[in-house]
């Protein structure tokens, strides 16, 4: 009996490896590209516009599918849609590496972002699935925490030593044997799951609103910095998008069969944990994108030494993530451990906005990335702890698909939004006579303050949570006694 329960966990833990393994590939993917842009631009021949569709190719598809393929995974089984979808993104990425024109690059970008989306849309569901247990649920949530937050810093050090060793080419075709291997591997260690059958979900109109929806949003928002926010083009396809989407509210409500059951969202803790995930993202990405621009265009970092620049935040995540996050959530409820993590990446963007033109890494950066690193390793395991803590095992697949679904959509409004107003206020400045380093630190200063801001009105809404009278801390205490004493017997 002991063998076959050593047996079991091992299985367990395999199985989370290679969950793992296919959604860091398409977090690093999501990063790796934004380091290598000049080398593409300059090799290809892209111009300024076009290059930012190399990363919006992905991010468009990306976003908009996110939900749906949630939603099959409960239908046609997890398991399928996952290796569905690390095949798609694994000969997608082959299909970028060998690209020589920007056609062929933007339409396997566009491959490659259908398959990050199905792949990562039922991984979190999976992950909750497979450890039913709290204490084994609350570490394997920050294992994956873990690469869903640092893998984004991993692939702008990946991008930078990928780019300058061997070419940009390269980012794309290393995916290729990870994700061959990857698949194999779920293949063996994944458990079959036939799911609850599309009689129990099908909802073609729901699934083409959604689609359309969240796919239209994206695209909105991520073009709002070349259109900007009062142009016809942003306010038309804005409210296409929002029309869409209250047509796709109104379907699920009426359908016998809806794509997504509105009862997820009758948890205080879900509803919130979306919200609060959106406003922490949009916030936190401004480090990410805005940071890299610093270091880079004011102190004068190259590629390299930029992902080695942020790669503090990716230490200690995993330190955060790994190791002590699990246990605090475990002993005082995902509720409670949210509010230092949220107060830390919030006092960590606001010491980034008195970053000086002539600062210096170590005093005037890096101080400011550890707090942020060990915020974020607090508050996302929190965060897909209270997400993911009313969804039934037919509903995890969609609840995985609107937790990642939310990230999205926050960090492309974060993107738009900070970096529009840092090029507005770096304009002002040069206008009023300031140097070209001066004003982009302005720039990025108001950008990080803002997006403390947001990370301070998440904060805000945590608080509310934490006082709601909500029963984290005590259904886990009841999930573990039954636990122990089956275990016991």
């Amino acid at each position: 009996m002991w063998r076959t329960h050593t047996s079991a966990r091992t299985s367990q833990w395999s199985a989370l490896a290679v969950l793992c393994a296919g959604q860091l590939m398409v977090i690093l993917d999501g990063t790796v590209v934004s380091v290598a842009l000049p080398a593409i631009q300059q090799d290809l021949g892209y111009s300024s516009s076009g290059l930012a569709w190399v990363v919006n190719a992905y991010l468009v598809p990306f976003g908009g599918l996110l939900l749906l393929s949630g939603r099959l995974g409960d239908l046609v089984g997890r398991k399928r849609v996952f290796v569905t979808g690390l095949s798609v993104f694994t000969a997608a990425s082959l299909l970028c590496g060998l690209a020589q024109d920007p056609a062929t690059l933007f339409a396997a970008r566009f491959v490659q972002g259908v398959g990050g989306a199905v792949t990562s849309a039922v991984t979190l569901g999976m992950v909750v699935t497979l450890f039913p247990r709290p204490k084994e649920r609350a570490k394997a949530i920050g294992v994956y925490s873990f690469v869903q937050s640092a893998g984004g810093s991993l692939g702008l050090l990946a991008g930078g030593a990928l780019t300058q060793t061997v070419g940009w080419h390269w980012i794309f075709v290393v995916n290729v044997p990870i994700g061959i291997v990857a698949a194999l591997a779920a293949g063996r260690v994944l458990a079959p799951e036939p799911g609850i059958g599309l009689g129990k979900g099908t909802d073609a109109a729901g699934a083409l609103l959604v689609t359309a929806a969240l796919m239209l949003g994206v695209c909105t928002i991520v073009e709002i910095p070349g259109h900007g926010w009062t142009s016809a083009h942003t306010l038309s396809f804005g409210a296409a998008a929002l029309a869409l989407l209250l047509a796709f509210v109104a379907r699920q409500a009426k359908a016998p069969h809806p794509l997504l059951p509105l009862r997820v969202f009758r948890s205080l803790d879900v509803s919130g944990a979306m919200v609060i995930q959106a406003l922490m993202v949009a916030g936190m990405f401004s480090f990410q994108f805005l940071c890299v621009l610093y270091l880079q265009k004011v102190l004068g970092f190259d590629e390299l030494r930029t992902g080695l620049g942020i790669f503090p935040v990716s230490v200690s995540i995993g330190a955060l993530s790994l190791g002590l996050a699990p246990r605090l959530i475990a002993r005082f409820g995902p509720r409670l451990v949210l509010l230092p993590g949220l107060a830390l990446i919030a006092g960590g963007l606001a010491a980034l906005g008195r970053v000086p033109v002539d600062g210096s890494y170590a005093v005037d950066v890096l101080p400011a990335l550890l707090p942020l690193g060990i915020g974020f390793g607090l508050a996302m395991p929190s965060l897909a702890t209270l997400a993911m803590s009313a969804a039934t095992p037919q509903d995890s697949g969609i609840a995985s698909g609107m937790f990642n679904t939310m990230q999205q959509i926050g960090s492309a409004f974060g993107l738009a939004a900070l970096s529009t107003l840092a090029i507005a206020h770096t304009d002002a400045l040069l206008d009023d006579g300031a140097s070209n380093a001066s004003a982009l630190t302005g720039g990025y200063q108001l950008a990080f303050r803002i997006g403390a801001c947001l990370v301070a009105v998440a904060l805000l809404l945590a608080v509310g949570l934490s006082r709601s009278g909500g029963t984290a801390r005590r259904s886990t205490a009841v999930e573990e006694k039954p636990a122990a004493e089956s275990a016991s017997r």
